[in-house]
């Protein structure tokens, strides 16, 4: 699959591509995905900043999903 393709649910929210990059490396390919992961997990990615954090827990929270519990 190509990356564009990959990275396309990252791209609709607005993410940066090093934080689309960051997450599609860690398997990461939808909002529901990152039920599998903690907070901390995703701040430790190389290239996911805070704008892109602030914006994934908006998103989160519309959708009333989780991280794992740390």
């Amino acid at each position: 699959m190509e990356s564009r393709e990959l990275d396309a649910n990252w791209r609709e929210i607005g993410l940066a591509a090093p934080a689309r990059l960051a997450l599609v490396e860690a398997k990461l390919f939808k909002v529901s995905d990152l039920r599998k992961i903690r907070l901390s997990e995703l701040e430790a990615l190389h290239g996911m900043g805070k704008s892109a954090i602030a914006r994934i827990k908006v998103i989160m929270y519309a959708k009333k999903i989780k991280f794992r519990s740390e």
